[in-house]
Parts: C-alpha cells; sequence; structure tokens
C-alpha cells in the first residue's frame, strides 16, 4: 500500500512538473526573442491593457537604459509644468538713440532659451534675422555705431549634460545647449564629389559659408563604385572642424556640425546678415551673463520674437527625437519655475519629482540627462509602462498623445512595420544609441483593444535592424492576440 502511495505520488510530481515546464515554454513572446540572433541581449519588456493591468511581463523591474524613450517622460513634464501653450519670447533691445540713419549706441539680443529659432519650425533659418533686418530699416538705420550683444545669462556656462561622449559631440544630436541659439547650433555641411579620383571634393556651408567654422578639408574622391566612409570631427573648443571622409565620384553628403559658442553665432550671423542687407555694424561683438532690469531706463525693446506655442515643439521633439529641443526646455523649466539660471543639475531634480508624483520609483531611476542619449540614464521599463497609463488622465494627454510618431507614417518610425498589420496601429516613441533599441507607447490590436508596450534591448552587438525586426515581431503577436 505504501509502494502503491508513494508511486502514485511521484506520478503526480512528474506529471506537474512536466505541466510546469510546459506551462513555462508556452510563451510566445519568449519564443520570439530566444530563437533570434539577439536573444543574448537585455531585454525588458511590459505590456498592460488601458485600465493598467499588467498582461505580460519580462525583466519589467530591472533597469534598463531607455535612450530617447526618456523624452516620453520629459516632453509630458514640459506639457505638465510650462503649459501646453507657453511661448518663449527673444527681444532685440536698443541701448542708444537715432541720429539722422546711426544707431548710437549698443543692440542686445536677449536670449531666453528659445530652441525653434531654425527651418524646421519657419520657412527660412533667416527669418528672424530679416524680420529685425526690417524693423531697423523701417527705423531708418543705416549704421550700428555701437556693439552687438548677445546676452545668454538665461542659462548656466555648462554646455552638455553630464555622461555624454565626446565623439558625438561634433554632430547635430549633441550640440551645445544655450539660451541664444539658431539653426539647432549647426552648420549645415555639404559635400559634393564632383572631381577626380584623388582630388578633394568641393563643399559649402550654410549660412553662406559663414567664417565663424574653419573647415579643414582633408577629404578624399574615390572610385565610383566603393563605399562611403564618413568622418567629420570638431576639435573640442573651437570651430575648427576636420573632414576626413573617402567619398564614391559623383557622390553628394550632407551634414549638420555643430558650433563651438552658439550665443557668439547667433549675433556673427545677426550682424553678417545686417551688412549683407546694407546695415553697417561698426563696433564688436559681445556675449554678456550680467543679470538686468530689463524693465528699467536705458533699454528699449525694438522688436519680441514670440515663438510657436509649445505643444508644436513637443511634436517635433518627439517626432524627430530631437535631443536639443529636450536639453534646452530642461534648462528653460529651471529658469522659469525656480527664477535662476536655467542649469541640467536642477532640470533633473524637477524632473525627478515629476517622475515621483507620477507613481514611478525614484529610487532606481538614474538620470544624465533630459533626453536619454546620456548611457548612464537609467529607469525601469515597468514604471515607463506604469506612466503610460497615468498620463492618459492628464489634461495634456491629447498633445502628448498626438506628438508621437505613429508607424509607417511620420517621425522616426516612418519607414517602420511598411508590410505589417501593426502598419498605422502603433503610436509611440523609438529610442536609439549604441547597444540600445526601446520602443514604447499605444497598440491598437486586431480586435480594437489598445494595450500600452514598453520594451528595451540593451547591450546588443549585432545590427539594430535585427532588433527591430524582433519589436516588429512581438508587436505583431499582440496585434493578433489581443
Amino acid at each position: 500500500m505504501k509502494k502503491s502511495l508513494a508511486a502514485s505520488a511521484l506520478l503526480f510530481l512528474l506529471f506537474s512538473c512536466v505541466e510546469l515546464l510546459q506551462a513555462q515554454q508556452y510563451d510566445p513572446i519568449r519564443d520570439i526573442i530566444d530563437n533570434s540572433r539577439v536573444s543574448n541581449s537585455f531585454w525588458g519588456l511590459q505590456v498592460r491593457d488601458q485600465s493598467g493591468e499588467i498582461l505580460y511581463d519580462y525583466n519589467g523591474d530591472y533597469l534598463i537604459r531607455p535612450a530617447s524613450n526618456l523624452k516620453l517622460v520629459s516632453s509630458a513634464a514640459f506639457l505638465d509644468l510650462l503649459g501646453s501653450d507657453y511661448r518663449f519670447n527673444t527681444t532685440l533691445y536698443g541701448r542708444g538713440e537715432i541720429e539722422n540713419d546711426r544707431w548710437k549706441g549698443d543692440l542686445i539680443v536677449r536670449g531666453v532659451g528659445d530652441p525653434s529659432i531654425n527651418g524646421e519650425m519657419y520657412d527660412d533659418p533667416l527669418f528672424l534675422f530679416e524680420k529685425w533686418y526690417q524693423v531697423l530699416d523701417s527705423m531708418g538705420v543705416k549704421t550700428i555705431d555701437g556693439n552687438l550683444v548677445g546676452h545668454d545669462g538665461f542659462f548656466d556656462d555648462v554646455p552638455y549634460p553630464r555622461g555624454w561622449e565626446w565623439d558625438d559631440l561634433s554632430y547635430y544630436y549633441a550640440p551645445e545647449i544655450s539660451p541664444l541659439s539658431f539653426n539647432f547650433n549647426v552648420v549645415d555641411l555639404e559635400v559634393l564629389a564632383e572631381g577626380q579620383v584623388g582630388s578633394k571634393p568641393r563643399i559649402e556651408w550654410f549660412p553662406f559659408n559663414t567664417p565663424y567654422v574653419h573647415f579643414v578639408n582633408e577629404q578624399t574622391i574615390a572610385p565610383a563604385n566603393t563605399k562611403f566612409d564618413e568622418s567629420y570631427r570638431r576639435e573640442l573648443g573651437t570651430n575648427t572642424i576636420y573632414l576626413r571622409s573617402r567619398l564614391p565620384q559623383g557622390y553628394y553628403e550632407t551634414e549638420p556640425l555643430s558650433v563651438n559658442n552658439p550665443s557668439l553665432y547667433f549675433i556673427d550671423t545677426f550682424k553678417r546678415y545686417l551688412e549683407m542687407r546694407g546695415i553697417r555694424v561698426l563696433g564688436q561683438l559681445l556675449i554678456d551673463k550680467d543679470r538686468y532690469d530689463w524693465t528699467a531706463s536705458g533699454f528699449e525693446p525694438i522688436h519680441t520674437h514670440q515663438s510657436e506655442p509649445l505643444h508644436k515643439m513637443i511634436t517635433w521633439m518627439n517626432r524627430e527625437s530631437d535631443n536639443f529641443y529636450a536639453e534646452m526646455l530642461l534648462k528653460t523649466l529651471v529658469a522659469e519655475k525656480v527664477g535662476v539660471q536655467g542649469s541640467t543639475k536642477l532640470g533633473l531634480e524637477i524632473l525627478k519629482e515629476y517622475m515621483d508624483r507620477m507613481g514611478m520609483d525614484t529610487a532606481a531611476v538614474q538620470l544624465r540627462d533630459a533626453s536619454g542619449m546620456a548611457p548612464a540614464t537609467q529607469m525601469k521599463a515597468s514604471d515607463l509602462n506604469g506612466f503610460l497609463v497615468d498620463i492618459q488622465s492628464k489634461a495634456y494627454f491629447d498633445y502628448f498623445y498626438n506628438s508621437l510618431s505613429v508607424g509607417g507614417m511620420n517621425g522616426t518610425l516612418s519607414f517602420r512595420f511598411g508590410n505589417s498589420p501593426v502598419f498605422n496601429k502603433f503610436t509611440g516613441k523609438s529610442g536609439f544609441m549604441s547597444g540600445v533599441r526601446s520602443l514604447s507607447g499605444y497598440l491598437e490590436t486586431r480586435s480594437g483593444e489598445k494595450l500600452v508596450i514598453t520594451m528595451a534591448t540593451n547591450n546588443y552587438t549585432l545590427p539594430t535592424f535585427l532588433v527591430d525586426r524582433v519589436h516588429q515581431e512581438i508587436l505583431e503577436y499582440l496585434y493578433s492576440a489581443y
């Protein structure tokens, strides 16, 4: 009898183990990951329904590097704390008077952190300089006897968030952060490999081949069937940019490259534009950080440019994953809310307070920037996923949701999910840096249910398209399963 009971117990245990193993093995999402070429990467994944119920979790409470998925949180904080209709006011002041056709005194541009003085928000990147030329021309000014002064005391003088990698700093996605900014704080280089093999390609750059930057053109034209080999490097702390690319004959290349001292770049470009349009500037170009009472006598507001509302900037920031906008808005948040010079350090404290109010485990959060480009920035996938659920109840959610990219349609998701059932069904944000690929947002399933999805792949070494393929397979499974 005892042997029979023991045998039965052993058999029951055996069947239980088999059932447990089968249950563990039956995980379609894990199967997708495990059968991929990037299975040895770290994966963090969580899926919830609209009410917040967790439908699937894999390493959700482990720390991930979110890359630009962090912009989901920072953009929402900007909408919450600055307001969706917040606008920047960049003012040209006069300190002096007109005598005949001469402005006797200085002109001062007060920078207040507007990131949108560029050709993406407006048709012409030089639009503000043209507007100010017209104002001065209407006043009869033909000569400015004084200085052009760029006031950039609205922010501190730390140009980068802590943790950005030095070899990124030559490129458009990692420009210096300054309250007086123009054209994303970059020059737009064009390279035309139209000469003979072995010769140097021709270069041009916007604005008007400005001598504010110095290009050392060490590029060479290679045979037409060779591969383009890109090499650009700005010597840090200078505006000397070394070009060492090899370009196939007939190749055309464009590259926005960052500048040093964007405030000086702004007023240098302003001066050159005025002189091109016929107004001479006799004084110096100066940068000033002193605190002023701008309402005091002696400061005459000549013209104020008011930006588009913040929610339009958030749309650009999220759809194009613009690091520059994220960091500019973070410092603006400090200057507006605390009344001191905008700084990344104080901005991250405010951002962390917002994350705490939104229910995130801020003891586990590591923030180095607002854009997610710093490799040391970390958070839980579950916190980001829960945040995307909770933000649906906020008054500014429509602006937030409409700022996201639609799969296959616009933004950084324009060229993804083209021949997939999730085409036009996923609205969210991608993220990328070396070894990191993330994707978070809202998926409308085949049955019409809306799922909230966060997934991040960290520490992969194979090409990113392999990770993208797995992310798409997971979305397609969730689309069909729910």
